[in-house]
C-alpha cells in the first residue's frame, strides 16, 4: 500500500470515528420505561359533617404513601368516584368497584375512642381495594377497630401501600368484588 493511499484510510478512519463520536455524544441514554399518570379518585366529603378534616387527612396520608393512585376532593360541578358521609352509626365502607363507593363516618367508633383520621384512612384503604385484616395491631391500617381504641396510626403500612400500587399499577386497572365492610367486628 502506498504511504498516499494509508493517509487517505488513516483520513478516512479518523472522519468515521469523529462523526460517530459527535453522534453518540449527543444521543440521549436508554430510555426507561414511561411512567404512567397516577389515577386520581375524586371523594366528595361535604357530607362528612364534623369529620370533613379527619377525611381529608385520611387522603393524604394515602397520597403520601402510594404513588399509582390519589385521592382529591371533587372539583365543583365534577363527579367523585368516593362519596363521604356521617352517621350515628359505626364507619363502613360500601365498595362499588375498585376507586369507587361510599364511606360513612360512624360516630359510635369516635364516642369509643377510636381516632377519626384513622378511621378514615382505613375506610379509603377498602375503597382502594384492601380487605379488613382484624390483626389487632396498629401499625397495620387495615386492622381497623381491632387495633386499641387508643391506636393514632392513620397511615397504611408498606405492605398495605404495595398491594394498593400493585391494584392500581399499569393502564389496565385491577377489579375488585362489590363488598360492604364495617368498622365492628
Amino acid at each position: 500500500m502506498t504511504s498516499r493511499r494509508r493517509r487517505w484510510l488513516s483520513a478516512g478512519t479518523l472522519a468515521a470515528a469523529a462523526f460517530l463520536a459527535t453522534q453518540l455524544a449527543g444521543a440521549p441514554a436508554a430510555q426507561a420505561e414511561p411512567q404512567l399518570a397516577a389515577r386520581i379518585l375524586y371523594y366528595n366529603a361535604s357530607g362528612a359533617a364534623e369529620f370533613v378534616s379527619a377525611v381529608n387527612q385520611g387522603a393524604a396520608n394515602w397520597n403520601a404513601s402510594v404513588t399509582n393512585v390519589q385521592l382529591r376532593p371533587v372539583p365543583a360541578g365534577g363527579r367523585a368516584n368516593i362519596t363521604v358521609v356521617a352517621d350515628n352509626g359505626w364507619p363502613r365502607a360500601q365498595v362499588t368497584s375498585l376507586g369507587n363507593g361510599r364511606i360513612w363516618m360512624g360516630r359510635q367508633a369516635v364516642q369509643q375512642g377510636h381516632y377519626p383520621p384513622r378511621i378514615a384512612a382505613h375506610e379509603f384503604g377498602h375503597i382502594l381495594g384492601l380487605p379488613d385484616r382484624r390483626t389487632g395491631l396498629c401499625t397495620d391500617l387495615m386492622s381497623g377497630s381491632s387495633a386499641p381504641a387508643t391506636c393514632r396510626n392513620d397511615r397504611p403500612n408498606a405492605a398495605e401501600a404495595r398491594e394498593v400500587n400493585a391494584l392500581f399499577a399499569g393502564s389496565l386497572v385491577s377489579t375488585a368484588t362489590a363488598a360492604t365492610f364495617t368498622w365492628e367486628f
